[in-house]
């Protein structure tokens, strides 16, 4: 059984083959705020990147995986697993579906359960954590769906289209 499989999707690392995707993605500006990115990546720094996807998260605190349906190769996004924690036992999880049209069809929930449970079972974490801006109200129905407790608010976090927006922080523990 492979833990990082579901129903309909399954997560895969990243592979060479992904550069177009990826850049196609890390330049999309409407993505750019809950990336926290302000300027464009060149296709010569993410291949640097994909040659350094392999490496351990205990080594580089971060793991990202392409969502993909069970069968095909085509990525439909990305989840990722940021601020890897192990003294504490926690680390930060975000998720991006990628094309509208893969959007609503239950494949970020999929994928974000197998990672929780990853995060738990493999990596041993007491906790997994988001931050979503306000307004954001499919990934907060998304997360909450999962489980995820609002336990924070950061007061005018994210400086966006010329206002502040505050940032939830939502939580999710290993005995919940």
């Amino acid at each position: 059984m492979n833990s990082l499989e579901g129903k309909e999707i399954k997560l895969r690392a990243l592979e060479p083959s992904d550069l177009e995707f990826l850049y196609e993605l890390e330049n999309d500006e409407s993505l750019w705020e809950v990336s926290n990115t302000t300027t464009p990546y060149s296709k010569f720094v993410l291949k640097q990147y994909l040659k350094n996807a392999h490496r351990d998260i205990y080594e580089v605190k971060q793991l990202r995986l392409v969502i993909c349906k069970k069968g095909a190769e085509r990525p439909l996004g990305f989840v990722d697993l940021f601020d890897f924690d192990p003294k504490h036992n926690k680390v930060g999880i975000g998720i991006v579906i990628f094309k509208s049209e893969d959007r609503g069809k239950g494949y970020a929930a999929q994928s974000l359960q197998l990672l929780c449970n990853y995060a738990f079972t493999h990596l041993r974490m007491h906790q997994v954590y988001a931050n979503i801006t306000e307004g954001n109200e499919q990934s907060i129905q998304l997360f909450e769906k999962l489980g995820f407790i609002q336990t924070g608010v950061k007061k005018d976090w994210i400086f966006s289209e010329g206002t502040y927006k505050n940032e939830y922080l939502y939580q999710l523990l290993a005995h919940d």
